[in-house]
């Protein structure tokens, strides 16, 4: 794609690539690069967050009447692509990208001034209650109920798959408040401190975690828990709205910046591994795998750009974000795929010692990584709706078909 920037914008591109240079941390790029899959502290990922709100880049898709950067499309493009040449950790979407939003539209200015300042300067950090043991892609069915008892709700349930729990502070949950013919209509949206009496966080230990790894997901149950009514989102049974229009947020985000780089870092291990003495990257085969990924991230960064253009001009991301997930996951899969094929047998031994060891790693450190992010990212064609739901959104809502 031919794409034409004014000189400001290159500019402003120039700035947040020095900027990078100049504070991302040694220690924070190794072991972001080197861990098996991405993972970084609480510690580590609020000093980042913090730092980019300390020169101005937090909350770029925010208005400035709530403290963001409000980016221009253009800059949102360009911040994005440095960011991920850089290999620089993205921030964790729950507070600024997910239940910021959400809080815009349809809170009180009270929740405003409460909740909007703390997340833009990451001060708190949120998690998501929206899955549940036996209501993943059918979250309607889901069953965490809250009681009305006066100036509070009483909260009982479990939700399950929440990532980073163990470091929240505040969690934003559907909860049933009453019972609907039509199951959409029982269910509110709260906001619920997760330092409160009666809430347990129990880990789910997944294979790729090592033995002193670090741990991603984990359940969270509620017994008999206190919300004040103050926490509730607009009105009680609006819930099911207000977290589609959340969805939107979660599954509208910009993947083709990251799917090139990763597919580059591919490209460039391959000319490190030869079979019979002929590099990999001069593999005819491997050739043409890389050539028809690069054209689907070419698409996959048109259709960006243009709904880019529309958040500019002030629209919702809309049905579109479904479309961004589902190729954005599907590409990022495929080019997982190939690290492994690339590496060969070297991904087998993943988990290996990490910066600081003394021990020999088997394999080059892209190795080391492959076959653990292979394994973690099948969870993408799941989260945030499966791929499979978000093709019969985009059959209804954009094909118009029933």
């Amino acid at each position: 794609m031919d794409l034409h920037f004014s000189q400001e914008e290159l500019d402003f591109q120039s700035s947040v690539k020095d900027w990078l240079k100049d504070n991302y941390p040694e220690d924070m790029r190794e072991r972001y690069s080197n861990s098996p899959n991405g993972h970084l502290t609480r510690e580590e990922h609020m000093r980042w967050q913090k730092s980019l709100y300390e020169r101005g880049w937090a909350g770029i898709n925010w208005p400035k009447e709530y403290g963001g950067a409000e980016f221009t499309a253009a800059q949102k493009y360009l911040f994005n692509k440095e960011m991920a040449a850089a290999n620089a950790p993205s921030v964790v979407a729950f507070g600024e990208k997910m239940v910021a939003p959400v809080i815009m539209a349809f809170g009180s200015d009270e929740q405003k001034s409460n909740y909007l300042p703390d997340i833009l300067s990451s001060k708190v950090w949120w998690c998501q209650g929206y899955s549940e043991p036996g209501s993943g892609s059918d979250l309607a069915s889901l069953k965490t109920k809250a009681e009305d008892k006066g100036d509070h709700y009483l909260v009982n349930g479990a939700k399950t798959w929440t990532t980073m729990a163990q470091y929240a502070d505040m969690i934003f949950c559907l909860v049933r408040t009453s019972q609907e013919e039509i199951p959409q209509k029982g269910i509110s949206f709260l906001l619920i401190d997760m330092h409160s009496p009666g809430i347990t966080v129990q880990p789910i230990v997944t294979l790729d975690k090592a033995p002193d790894g670090d741990q991603e997901i984990n359940t969270v149950f509620f017994e008999n828990v206190k919300v004040p009514k103050e926490n509730l989102i607009g009105e009680e049974g609006k819930g099911w709205t207000y977290a589609k229009y959340l969805l939107e947020f979660e599954r509208g985000n910009g993947y083709s910046s990251e799917l090139y780089e990763q597919l580059n870092r591919v490209r460039k291990v391959a000319g490190t591994i030869s079979a019979n003495g002929i590099p990999l990257s001069e593999d005819d085969e491997f050739i043409k795998k890389t050539s028809e990924v690069e054209v689907q991230i070419n698409a996959m960064e048109a259709t960006e750009l243009r709904i880019l253009g529309s958040l500019s001009a002030g629209q919702n991301v809309g049905p579109e974000s479904s479309l961004l997930k589902t190729r954005g996951t599907e590409i990022g899969q495929l080019i997982t795929e190939m690290a492994v094929e690339a590496v060969d047998y070297y991904a087998i031994p993943f988990n290996n010692p990490g910066p600081g060891s003394n021990e020999l790693p088997i394999g080059s450190a892209f190795a080391n990584t492959s076959a653990p992010r292979y394994f973690n990212y099948r969870k993408a064609s799941i989260y945030a709706g499966s791929n499979e739901i978000q093709r019969n959104i985009m059959a209804k809502l954009v094909l118009g078909l029933t």
